[in-house]
């Protein structure tokens, strides 16, 4: 049910003083009063505004306005032609989510700028004032003089109130899957992490920028963290970082195509600029700003996704046990088996047919099965990757329809996975024919890939080009009924409420750099990171329950830097709708922990962060949306620590069957991974419990009511 309350006041300003550029003040506060934005001209007539948390200023006036191509810059000569103040309140239900029902209860103001110059040019400024922070947006209304916007960059700035310890990474243009860092505010120097050994050549880091959410934590203790919501028809923002005056500049994703960064006809609006505020670290994963941000759902009825634990064919080819490719050769345009399969490809039917049975057996809701159609051979690193893959031809030891139908007759549903090597074009041309497909086999979910340089060439995976190609591949799916998880995507925004058939995303340094990275993979303080700062975006797909932390059978030079009870603690702390076993069929037979995945929900009706620090630790509870069920998880960085747990959270006059997966007495990410000691223990709302972490490790409880 939605419930919906909404009051407006529209206050005509006209100015007719002498100086009617520069002395109007409007302000707005948040529903409790704590948050208060001031926006205010300059005497160049320039948009400014201020943000103040408990009457302490946390952004100090920071300018607003565009560098526009062949025209004079949307910048000064403003005037104030009205002010409209509002406030919203509504009740929407998330048809799958980290809790059921959100609030989404600001106060609005929206400032209507003209210029005094000869253009008379147009700008609106839309401020929506939150409790938990703050969102605003340019509106660029209907007008005379402005039809076609060629921006080159957006000059929003935001000017700090101290050296904020921060929690970043750099402002790539082209990959998100670089670590996190921890320094001071003038600390920051995104340029030394360019040139990465372990992404590739498609990273490209052109200003000292960092990309959102970027996290920062004052010396009075109030957390900060800058992103965006609503990314539509736009390029990424990343914030340029000013290191000596503490400030940061909206610097947008461009292109080598073309000397501006966003071409738009107006009217049109662009993504919401956002900051949480929070006195607890905690709250900040609570928060629904990011999503309240965004317009409702648009697609209506989704009941035909239903979120999932998966397994799949995936984590092998990591571990090289097997491969993608098939090992066939291309003749006369044709991918066809001329006797050169190497035996190792791991897609094949009875493959298939084994992990569908293990799902089956273990309350595991779907398959994905990566490899499976031709053109692996030859897809990546290539400058001619256009039409190498082919999105409805498998490979011969594969037989879909069969995978399909046995999946079907065992209660277990196929993820699809679509790979497209970034060549954007030969994907668009086969998506119609794909997704028709799938939902003829009755496939409902895809994963997509985009590894590689992006092809149309001169374009960033960040950029207006791309943005607009993930978006329309996520409303041309909805069409067929078919869900998207993304990797190598586009950032997330919260659109997941406008369109919630965009499931999941990777945008993170992944699971699959501990199989592979020449760095040591994923340190122990990664994932307490992301908690943070990724997430705070939207579901991530980090692929967590890997049990064989060493795997020394497949790469004695790599491992998964947690404890094992740390990989279960994941499935409850980083939150997605479909959440992966990743880890091999052999490694969970016969493992007592593999219960924990059996047990745990992936779709939550409520959640709450029952302690954290940014980088440091976090315990989350979520309670399973269709049942009375709670499951807990929390995790460590490196440090070992205590801490006490209360159940408060409970029912009254209710008791619980908990199973406790905690770190074994000797355990360690590095020396004793494995250790894990379970037990169980009966719980009410007044219980409290002691719990020890390992260096790198957490616990996982599941929690059933009697």
């Amino acid at each position: 049910m939605k419930y919906v309350k909404f009051y407006s006041l529209i206050l005509s300003v006209l100015l007719f003083s002498c100086s009617k550029k520069a002395t109007l003040q409007t302000k707005i506060t948040s529903p409790d009063n704590n948050v208060e934005v001031a926006f205010k001209l300059s005497e160049k007539g320039t948009p400014t505004y201020e943000v103040l948390f408990k009457n302490k200023t946390i952004i100090k006036p920071s300018t607003l306005g565009f560098e526009i191509k062949d025209q004079p810059a949307l910048a000064n000569d403003f005037e104030i032609v009205n002010v409209a103040i509002s406030n919203f309140e509504e009740t929407w239900e998330m048809p799958w989510g980290e809790q059921k029902e959100v609030e989404n209860k600001y106060n609005q103001l929206k400032i209507e700028l003209q210029e005094t110059a000869a253009l008379k040019r147009k700008l609106n400024l839309v401020f929506k004032v939150y409790n938990d922070g703050i969102g605003f947006r340019y509106e660029f209304p209907e007008q005379e003089n402005l039809s076609e916007v060629l921006i080159m960059d957006e000059n929003t700035q935001f000017n700090l109130s101290g050296n904020h310890k921060v929690w970043w990474a750099p402002g790539d243009w082209d990959i998100y899957e670089h670590l996190y860092n921890t320094s001071n505010f003038n600390e920051i120097d995104a340029l030394s992490k360019a040139n990465h050994p372990n992404l590739g050549q498609h990273t490209y880091i052109p200003e000292n920028a960092v990309n959102t959410p970027v996290t920062m934590k004052t010396a009075e203790g109030l957390y900060l963290s800058f992103h965006e919501a609503g990314l539509i028809d736009y390029s990424d923002m990343t914030l340029k970082v000013d290191t000596e005056n503490l400030a940061m500049t909206s610097n947008l994703v461009g292109s080598r195509n073309t000397v501006y960064k966003v071409k738009r006809t107006v009217p049109f609006n662009t993504p919401w600029r956002t900051m949480q505020i929070a006195e607890k670290a905690g709250d900040l994963i609570e928060s629904k700003l990011i999503v309240n941000l965004n317009e409702p759902n648009k697609l209506g009825d989704v009941s035909w996704f239903k979120p999932a634990k998966y397994t799949g064919i995936w984590w092998e080819m990591h571990l090289n046990k097997s491969t993608w490719d098939y090992g066939m050769t291309m003749v006369d345009g044709k991918w066809v088996d001329t006797g050169n399969a190497h035996g190792k490809h791991g897609a094949t039917t009875e493959n298939a047919k084994a992990y569908i049975d293990f799902s089956a057996k273990n309350n595991i809701g779907a398959v994905l099965i990566e490899g499976w159609n031709t053109g692996w051979e030859n897809w990546i690193g290539f400058d001619d990757r256009e039409g190498v893959f082919d999105f409805v031809t498998p490979y011969p030891d594969y037989d879909l329809e069969e995978v399909a139908r046995y999946a079907k007759e065992k209660g277990v549903e196929i993820i699809m996975h679509h790979e497209t090597s970034a060549a954007t074009e030969t994907y668009e041309k086969q998506q119609d024919t794909a997704y028709a497909l799938m939902q003829s086999l009755g496939i409902h979910a895809v994963k997509t890939g985009y590894v590689g340089a992006i092809l149309p060439k001169g374009e960033y995976h960040h950029g207006q080009h791309m943005v607009n190609h993930y978006n329309n591949a996520v409303m041309k799916a909805a069409k067929y009924q078919v869900a998207i998880n993304a990797h190598e995507p586009i950032k997330a925004t919260g659109l997941r409420r406008t369109y919630p058939n965009t499931i999941s995303r990777e945008g993170l340094r992944g699971q699959e750099f501990n199989a592979w990275a020449s760095d040591g993979g994923n340190p122990p303080a990664h994932l307490p990171l992301v908690a943070f700062t990724r997430m705070l975006g939207g579901p991530v797909d980090y692929t967590p329950g890997i049990f064989d932390i060493k795997f020394d059978k497949w790469k004695k030079d790599n491992q998964v830097n947690t404890t094992i009870a740390q990989q279960l603690a994941l499935y409850v702390v980083i939150y997605s709708p479909i959440q992966m076993a990743a880890d091999l069929i052999e490694n969970y037979e016969g493992n007592p922990a593999l219960q924990f995945i059996k047990d745990v929900g992936v779709d939550w009706q409520q959640t709450k962060v029952l302690n954290a620090e940014v980088g440091e630790f976090v315990t989350i509870a979520r309670k399973e949306r269709n049942s009375e069920n709670w499951f807990v998880g929390a995790i460590t960085n490196e440090e070992a620590r205590e801490m006490e747990i209360s159940f408060d959270f409970l029912d009254e006059n209710a008791t619980y069957s908990a199973i406790i997966y905690e770190d074994g007495e000797n355990a360690h990410w590095n020396e004793n991974p494995t250790s894990i000691n379970i037990r169980e223990i009966a719980l009410t709302k007044q219980s409290k419990l002691n719990l020890k972490l390992a260096s790198g490790g957490g616990f996982a409880i599941s929690i059933i009511k009697k």
